[in-house]
């Protein structure tokens, strides 16, 4: 009988689970995982709302130039400002002339966007843009005078798409 107990006893000791301290050594491991991992995700998604804005202005002036030549060589005259809130009625933009064709900039979410008209008549334009989700103050220009690719501004006034001081 005390062989049996005896047995018993010594069978215990080696179905014994983890330690306090192994069981802190993986959670450790899992932390500085988790502390790399964090960082790394919220730059992708800044980087891809940045992209996102820059997307959404060449999407424009592709709209802009379709509607110029839809419309006898003339560009929209109306500032607009829009920003893709989610909501149905801001997804879009909508560029007008009386008598003419209209054309629609569509928006991504979270996108703000202006289409600014210059000159009497309008000769040429701008479009400015920016994503909420993006690198604070960084915004997004077209200057149709110059041409070329869209730039990279500081802090514009949606307005104007003018550098704020």
């Amino acid at each position: 009988m005390q062989d049996i107990i005896a047995r018993l006893r010594a069978g215990k000791k080696n179905d014994e689970g983890f330690t306090l301290i192994e069981l802190l050594v993986v959670v450790v491991i899992i932390g500085v995982l988790v502390a790399i991992a964090v960082p790394v995700y919220l730059n992708y998604r800044q980087g891809a709302a940045d992209k996102s804005a820059q997307s959404d202005v060449r999407g424009a002036i592709s709209a802009v130039e379709q509607f110029y030549t839809n419309n006898g060589n003339k560009y929209p005259a109306t500032q607009t400002t829009k920003t893709n809130d989610g909501t149905d009625a801001n997804k879009t933009i909508v560029l007008s002339v009386t008598g003419g064709t209209n054309g629609t900039i569509t928006l991504s979410d979270k996108t703000q966007l202006s289409y600014v008209p210059v000159g009497t008549p309008v000769t040429s334009y701008k479009i400015c843009a920016k994503n909420e989700g993006g690198t604070a103050d960084r915004w997004y220009l077209y200057e149709s005078t110059a041409g070329g690719s869209v730039t990279t501004a500081g802090k514009l006034t949606p307005a104007t798409c003018a550098t704020t001081p």
